[in-house]
Formats: C-alpha cells, structure tokens, sequence
C-alpha cells in the first residue's frame, strides 16, 4: 500500500490488490476505501441472476465515494446518510484500515446490514469503523447487497429457457464480496485467513445462514450474529407462494418482461408484500434467504442445533427487549397479540402435525412474572430471536467455541419511553457511536458516560474475538464460552456479568424441540 506525499487531511493514500488499485483517503489514523465494486452491476438481463465477478481495474479506481444503495423505500429509522443514491446497480463494498496497516495481516471484519432483509446498506453514518478500526486494530468492510425484491425474490419457478431467473441472491451477493475479500485483503492490510463476519437483524441471519452454506467454507472464520432472526429461513414451497404473491401485486406474468419494470415498481410490490405476508401467517416474514436443497441445503437452525454447522467459533446474542421496536413502530414482522400467536401455534401444527409443540399454558407460565399486557412482547421476542439462538447455541457449542450475550443496557430515555434496550439499540455500542453527537433524544436524560465506558468494552469484547481471542476486555469479567453444563451467559450492562443459565425458565415453557416454519 503507497501512500500518496501530499500534506493536508484528508490524505490521498493508494492501495494496490489482485483486484486492481484504489486510491483512498486516511484521516486522523484511519485509511477509507470507499464504494468499491466487487461484482458486476446485476442489472438488465442480469437482473435476478447470480453475482457475477468482475475483471480487475485499469488504472487508478476512485475510492473516495461510497457507491449506491439499493433501492429501497425510505425509512424513518433507517439512516442512510446525505442525499443517498439509490441504484440497482449497488453491489459496492468499503474497507477501513488503520494508517499502520502497510504490510502487516490484520484480522478482517466483514459487515453484513441489517434492516429486515428490506433496508439498509453499509454504508449508513451509524457504521462508520473509524472507532472500530482504531480501537481493535482490525480491518473493517461493510458491504452493500440485493435486499428486498431484488434480493430475496425467488422467482426460479416461474423461468423459463429463455428467461432463467436464480435465487438465494443476497446470500450469494454476501459470499461474493468474501470471496473478494479473500483474494484482495492482503492489499490493505488484511489477513484472507482469519476473517470474522457480523451482522444484526437480517444480516445476522445472513450470516447465521453462512454457517448451514457449505460453499462459505474456507471465507469465514468466525460469526458475530446481533439479533439473528435463526429461524426465520424456508424452504422453496413457501418462497413460491411470495413471488406468487409480488408478481400478482405487480400485475406482470410475463418473465419476458419482467426485467423491464422499473425498480421502484418492484420496490412497492415487495413492500406490500413484506407487510401482509407476516399479517397472513404470524410468525413469518415474506423475505430472507431460502433452504433451496442446494446453496442451502437445509434449515440453518435445524443445521446449527444438531452441532453440523461449519465449525468455527461464533458470539451470538439478543438484546432483552428486542420486540419493543417492532410495537413502537406498529411492524407486522412479530406476533404480539394473543390472536397472532394463537394463529402461530396453530399454523406450526398444521404445516407439521409431528412436531411436538409445548401447551400455551406451559409457555406463558416462562412470563408468569411478567405484566399481563407484556407477554405478548416477551413471546414475540423470543419466538423470533432468543428461543432460535438458544437452539443454535446448544448445537453449535459442541463444534465450536460459542458465546451467548443478552445485551440488557438501555439509557433513561429508552426506559422511560418503554423501548429499553430494544432491537439493534446494541449497535451504537458495537460501532462507538456514542462517542459523537448523536441524533434524536436517546441521551435527553443523560446516560452519556455509562454509555462510553459500556461502548469501549463491548468493542474491545467483538475485536478481541476477530483476534482469535476469548472476548474479554480489560477491567471487566471474563467471558466464557457457552457449554451445555454452565450454559454461561453474559449479560450486558453498566457492568457486565456472566449468568449461568441465564434462560432456564425460557427454555423449561418452550421445550428444547426446534420451533420454525419451513
């Protein structure tokens, strides 16, 4: 890597890969390769196909942009920065690297986005690794994939031999950019060999799923999954009847023509459908990836509980009031009301009348201590997020050294308004964001401090586990790893904690038997 001699910050500095040469910019110790493509634009006729790989770079590339994001609506919650871009043609990732990386083979951190497999990119204000990189001495990439529609669409069964049309898209547009990364890395200071992928919400069950895809084998070795929607991954029957459904709302039969809508008309259709999939059928959401018998060859959790997923070490946790934002927000993505998860149960029997499902009255009794009006939150929350990791956990344990966290901490604010600590509020923890100025009222009652000293563990815990290290961090407990006799947990908070079996009153009403649709 050269870096440029010129004075001024932002500094021009140069990196130079398999992939060809990109000209970045370091600022305050920390180098920014931004909007870097790593697969061919998937538009026109590549529109619903396989990522495909690109031809290296002639000359210097400019990498001082981040690329665009894919179309998406706009989301009050979701920030994705000044006057975003938005393009199909999205397929970009960003690398972040400290200044002292020239020639060494730092640990990688690979970002995959939430946003419930509809929103998002990596590049939001909310991920930016400075504080990441220069706290944990890590590379850091945060990519962007196909979401929504264009993403998660499976339309392989509605084909033809001239208009072929694959699926899984997202899921390969991930693997894509690590096999990028697995080629080019040592270019800005990264180790190809020790490779962590994390991810929150949907892109932790992105990268939960890494670990059922055997063709990820040898591009991660490590999983950092925030919130991982586990479960949440069917089978083609189910795929089937959501394109059915978008192509019924998009009024277009025709694969012929398909490929000329305009993507924000694909855009609507899929968030019509994102909305009454889950408003149908309780306890489902109309897109993520799909077990295909191929890519994926089998329900990731089913995969993960029976300890036959890749073996490499995994952190995974839930925050303890993940279903808040999803009432807060009036989401249809979690069955809060009492007729919702009565449908739920219902509908699990029908679609398996095998599957031993534990009483009503044996699950609500897990919430007896828990405000009648909350037990639907508590339910939602852990049919959707905690129940599923638990599965995993006890499975994976016995391939791989795991570590289960509850993340508990919430500023006043969110306790006063209800929210506490709800889904993805771990994330400005994760990224050290609140260190800075931070939009909206989260510290209007103060909190500010505990915050910081909360933050800078938490970073230290995810980047010593991207070292190849227990994730401990100074002056704080030691975090051990997951086992079937402690089933230690740490909780996170103003100060940190390891509970064992933390979860056994959850897992006495809901039973050990793996839970999912299919």
């Amino acid at each position: 890597m050269d870096e440029a001699e010129r004075e001024g910050t932002p500094r021009e500095v140069t990196a130079r890969c398999a992939a060809g040469a990109f000209a970045g910019t370091s600022d305050d110790g920390v180098r920014l390769f931004a909007g870097i493509r790593y697969a061919q634009a998937p538009v026109g006729d590549a529109r619903w196909r396989d990522p495909r790989p690109v031809s290296p770079a002639e000359g210097i590339v400019d990498a001082t942009r981040f690329g665009a994001v894919a179309p998406q609506q706009v989301n009050k919650a979701m920030d994705l920065g000044p006057d975003p871009v938005m393009s199909e043609d999205c397929l970009f990732l960003n690398v972040w690297t400290p200044d002292h990386a020239d020639g060494q083979a730092l640990p990688v951190m690979v970002w995959v986005h939430g946003g419930a497999y509809t929103f998002g990119a990596g590049s939001q204000p909310l991920y930016d690794a400075r504080r990441l990189v220069a706290s944990g001495d890590v590379v850091v990439v945060t990519i962007n994939y196909r979401i929504g529609g264009l993403g998660f669409l499976d339309l392989s069964g509605f084909g033809t031999a001239g208009h072929v049309f694959d699926g899984n898209l997202a899921l390969k547009d991930v693997i894509a950019a690590l096999e990028w990364v697995r080629a080019n890395i040592d270019g800005f200071g990264g180790d190809p060999g020790r490779v962590t992928a994390f991810g929150e919400s949907a892109g932790a069950g992105l990268v939960t799923t890494l670990l059922a895809t055997p063709r990820a084998e040898g591009l991660i070795h490590g999983v950092i999954a925030e919130s991982s929607p586990v479960s949440s991954v069917y089978g083609r029957e189910r795929s089937q009847r959501v394109a059915d459904r978008f192509l019924s709302i998009l009024g277009e039969h025709d694969p012929g023509r398909l490929r000329d809508v305009p993507a924000e008309r694909i855009v609507d259709a899929a968030a019509r459908v994102f909305a009454e999939i889950p408003a149908v059928d309780p306890g489902t959401i109309a897109f993520s990836p799909i077990v295909d018998g191929d890519l994926v060859p089998e329900p990731p959790v089913t995969v993960l509980a029976e300890g036959r997923g890749l073996p490499v070490p995994l952190l995974i946790g839930t925050n303890k009031d993940e279903a808040s934002f999803f009432r807060f927000m009036k989401s249809p993505l979690l069955p809060i009301s009492d007729e919702q998860i009565d449908r739920m149960f219902a509908d699990l029997k029908v679609e398996d009348p095998l599957l031993t499902l534990p009483e009503m009255e044996q699950v609500r009794a897990a919430y007896e201590d828990t405000r009648h009006r909350a037990i639907g939150l508590g339910i939602a929350r852990d049919v959707g997020f905690r129940m599923p990791t638990l599965w995993a956990v006890e499975g994976h344990a016995r391939v791989a050294p795991t570590y289960l966290y509850r993340f508990d901490h919430a500023t006043p604010f969110l306790r006063m308004v209800g929210l506490g600590a709800t889904h993805g509020s771990e994330l400005p923890y994760v990224w050290g964001s609140v260190e800075g100025a931070t939009k909206g009222p989260v510290f209007r009652l103060g909190g500010r401090h505990a915050a910081q000293r909360i933050s800078h563990r938490v970073m230290r815990r995810w980047t010593a586990f991207a070292h190849g290290a227990a994730p401990d961090a100074p002056d704080a407990v030691s975090w051990p790893a997951f086992d079937s006799d402690r089933r230690a947990t740490l909780v996170i908070d103003g100060v940190d904690r390891v509970v064992d079996d933390l979860d056994a009153t959850l897992r006495a009403g809901w039973g050990d038997e793996v839970l999912a649709f299919r």
